[in-house]
């Protein structure tokens, strides 16, 4: 595993990982009705890369991805079922990004359906670049867009909004229910600290005190970035330049095609461009963890061409989620949660064996993975068809609560009785590995 990236470097990738088309569009979205706390998944996402510092000596120094590291230590079953659940988690998220970028590119006059063929496409290519080199590119990408958010806010004269945003987050968060802030804030922290999108920029860092300064960078740089799309969709409030009857979704590059003049306008399809090339960088980083993790089943051989199947292959399954359509981000966070529900007990079983805390059977791991799986599915799959029957009023807390306490009890009683109904022992249990 190479070892190049610099602090900024890595910063950058950490950055290009999240701020994509959910991070702006529904923060944009979610402050039109709550102002500055409408940047909560924008915030919790900062935080999550925080706390990520807490695990960078243990993913830059064992170096695999959670599945490998999971699957080394409680067998096969284990290593494949992390996999399937973060590959499936990945392709929803992948699939949003095709979702929102095709419906912001409408707003230029660009048809829906070629669209999401091209951004496809582009997603496929980029995921095939070395990473360093894709690093250059999305320092640009993000560069663009930021100072195209930045220069809507001044020619709407709101950087005043922008610089009182994190002053007025925590207040006015009380517009949220307390279980949406957890369902919502909770989930996409945990996430962010098991999410193999920054693992894989992780390791790479040049050494542990660069990890460890990118990752703090990175953190610092997505707090600044949470309040940017909220305080452009305040602003254009405050001047009453949007429609009544505007999509809320497409505030932010409706605001960038007012800055240029007009979507048929020179400038304003820059601009509008200008918003849809981060998810270029998180699609494309998605599709490359994807591919990554099918060669990590040890299944289909390391060959060129074999990368290049695999790739088209998880982009097109993305495309046919996207043809689907869908909101953008309760996808998000509902994937997220699903994923982090099925598989953050035995994540923490493997950290507890690592610190020399306590070492949970290989068998009662797998039956947690199973049973939070399983649990986190069918929670996520009542939470998108048949939204009436969400507990606490959030889906997410509710794919969250659900996975994590069967994923949790299922731990403890197995851990309980097995030995005494099974007579298991050390010895049995080395052998089950695998």
């Amino acid at each position: 595993m190479p070892r190049r990236l610099g602090i900024f470097s890595l910063a950058v990738l950490l950055v290009s990982a999240h701020y994509g088309l959910g991070f702006l569009i529904g923060t944009a979205e979610q402050a039109m009705v709550l102002g500055a706390a409408g940047s909560l998944y924008a915030v919790s996402v900062s935080l999550g890369t925080l706390a990520l510092m807490f695990l960078v000596k243990l993913y830059w120094t064992e170096v695999a991805p959670i599945w490998t590291l999971l699957g080394d230590r409680y067998g096969k079953a284990v290593k494949l079922g992390v996999a399937l659940m973060s590959w499936a988690s990945l392709i929803g998220i992948e699939s949003v990004q095709i979702v929102a970028a095709a419906a912001i590119l409408k707003v230029a006059g660009i048809p829906e359906l070629p669209s999401m063929v091209a951004l496809t496409v582009s997603f496929c290519v980029l995921s095939l670049l070395p990473v360093e080199r894709a690093s250059w590119v999305f320092r640009g990408l993000l560069l663009s867009n930021i100072l195209a958010l930045f220069y809507a806010l001044w020619r709407l004269d709101g950087l005043g909004n922008y610089w009182r945003s994190p002053l007025e987050f925590l207040p006015q968060l009380h517009q949220i229910s307390p279980t949406e802030i957890i369902g919502v804030g909770v989930s996409t922290i945990l996430i962010v600290t098991i999410d193999m999108k920054c693992q894989q920029f992780v390791v790479q860092a040049r050494n542990l005190r660069t990890g460890y300064l990118g990752t703090s960078l990175a953190a610092i740089a997505l707090f600044c970035l949470a309040f940017l799309p909220s305080s452009v969709a305040i602003a254009a409030q405050k001047a009453q330049i949007l429609p009544p009857d505007i999509n809320l979704k497409a505030v932010i590059p409706f605001v960038l095609a007012w800055v240029g003049g007009g979507a048929n306008q020179f400038w304003g399809i820059v601009f509008i461009i200008a918003l849809v090339v981060p998810a270029l960088g998180l699609g494309s980083n998605v599709l490359r963890v994807q591919n990554k993790m099918v060669f990590d089943w040890e299944v289909v051989p390391h060959f060129r061409g074999n990368h290049i199947v695999v790739a088209v292959i998880n982009a097109i399954l993305a495309f046919a989620i996207a043809l689907k359509g869908g909101e953008i981000v309760s996808l998000i966070v509902c994937f997220y949660a699903a994923y982090l529900s099925a598989v953050w007990m035995p994540f923490l079983a493997y950290l507890l064996a690592y610190r020399g805390i306590y070492d949970f059977s290989v068998t009662s791991v797998r039956i947690s993975l199973l049973c939070g799986a399983l649990a986190a599915i069918s929670a996520l799959a009542i939470a998108l068809f048949e939204p009436a029957t969400i507990l606490f009023n959030s889906a997410e807390l509710t794919i969250m609560t659900v996975g994590m306490i069967a994923g949790s009890v299922s731990l403890l009683l197995s851990q309980l009785f097995i030995p005494i109904f099974a007579n298991i022992n050390p010895k049995n249990e080395e052998l089950d590995r695998g």
